[in-house]
């Protein structure tokens, strides 16, 4: 097989990203039985990889981009083959030599936007704080206890905005201390580093860092779980640790503390989706779950696929921005499992999921059938 760069640097490049652990797969195959590409079309990780064991790996093929590093695999994996850590260090080739197949070529566009405006989405740095206009939310001052980030999709995306809006409302209604950084913010670089670029994403996270730092920032609330594991697992390589909450446990705290009071029903049938990096990559299941059941008249619905097993939208890894043709959307599986519940609302606590949802939700015609809904868009109704 031929490869765009030297096979030997491939091998050197594994290694040095803990690629060394391919070398304990033993072509077992539990990897494949439970990736999700499994449920809509042929893919194969235990092959991927065998060929980097090698350094034969084919950069120019989709196929390395695929993995959502959703954490099913190394889950299963009686060998701790590392796969999510050494399919980045292959995607950190292709970064490296501009190879980027057609599904893939948005990743360029991203790449930009993050540089020049610190966001994906293409949007102006300078509306980062747009969100927020019309209700009471404070610059963040050195001395405010909390720093509420919301994130790039939060911040920019029409529907996603709500739920921005939503937590500003609730913790204001709970009296608490909060404040934004707007366009002082930079994206937290969770995403832009599963793509390989690992550059990018040290650029984009020593700029947070240093705003954090210059701003005197010590708690980080944060309503995206991929903003949350990076600032919790990933910027401690940076020889910072900041103290980080995210929305679905804090709420739950501060109706436990009684700072928030519940005055209405919620008389619906809701069903829960574990986002991959607040379930199985941080442990974060319960809270989500008994915040749900805080609600007066909610009956909660599981899902097949839940908890450490669930299926995953479709969006992690950089794929949010990436192409995947009907027929091949994880979203659109998990809309008919929750259907099968009976429940009248998915309410989940990702904005990639949300995104990859609602997209599901348009293109099956289900938008009379079910609605989506972000945990905080929920409360909202309720104090």
């Amino acid at each position: 097989m031929e490869t765009v760069a030297p096979y030997k640097e491939i091998i050197d490049v594994i290694k040095a990203n803990g690629g060394d652990a391919f070398k304990r797969c033993y072509q077992c195959g539990l990897c494949d039985a439970v990736c999700p590409w499994n449920r809509v079309r042929k893919f194969s990780m235990r092959k991927i990889v065998r060929q980097a064991t090698f350094g034969l790996t084919e950069i120019e093929s989709e196929d390395i981009w695929r993995c959502t590093t959703c954490g099913r695999c190394p889950q299963q994996c009686p060998r701790d083959v590392k796969q999510i850590e050494s399919g980045v260090a292959l995607r950190r080739i292709a970064t490296e030599y501009g190879v980027f197949p057609p599904p893939v070529k948005p990743v360029r566009t991203i790449s930009a936007s993050l540089v020049g405006e610190g966001n994906p989405l293409n949007e102006e740095r300078k509306k980062r704080a747009n969100w927020a206009e019309g209700i009471s939310v404070k610059p963040f001052t050195e001395g405010t206890e909390i720093l509420y980030f919301p994130g790039c999709y939060l911040s920019y995306d029409p529907r996603l905005k709500k739920a921005a809006r939503a937590t500003a409302n609730i913790l204001n209604l709970a009296g608490v201390d909060f404040g934004i950084l707007g366009s002082k913010e930079n994206c937290c670089g969770e995403s832009i580093r599963k793509t390989g670029d690992e550059e990018l994403f040290k650029r984009l996270a020593r700029e947070n860092i240093k705003t954090f730092i210059d701003n005197g920032v010590k708690k980080v609330l944060v309503s995206s779980p991929h903003c949350y594991h990076t600032f919790k697992n990933e910027y401690p390589e940076f020889m910072v640790h900041f103290e980080v909450i995210h929305t679905s446990q804090y709420i739950l705290s501060l109706i436990n503390n009684g700072k928030i009071k519940i005055n209405k029903e919620y008389n619906k049938k809701v069903t829960y989706h574990d986002p991959c990096y607040l379930g199985r990559h941080n442990g974060i299941y319960d809270e989500p779950r008994e915040l749900l059941k805080k609600a007066p008249g909610l009956e909660l619905k599981e899902m097949p696929d839940s908890r450490a097993d669930s299926l995953c939208c479709g969006g992690g890894g950089g794929r949010i921005w990436m192409e995947t043709p009907k027929g091949e959307r994880f979203s659109d599986l998990r809309l008919e499992q929750a259907i099968g519940t009976g429940a009248e609302v998915l309410a989940t606590s990702c904005p990639y999921c949300i995104t990859n949802f609602e997209d599901s939700r348009l293109t099956l015609d289900l938008s009379d059938r079910i609605e989506i809904k972000e945990l905080t868009e929920i409360f909202e109704e309720l104090i």
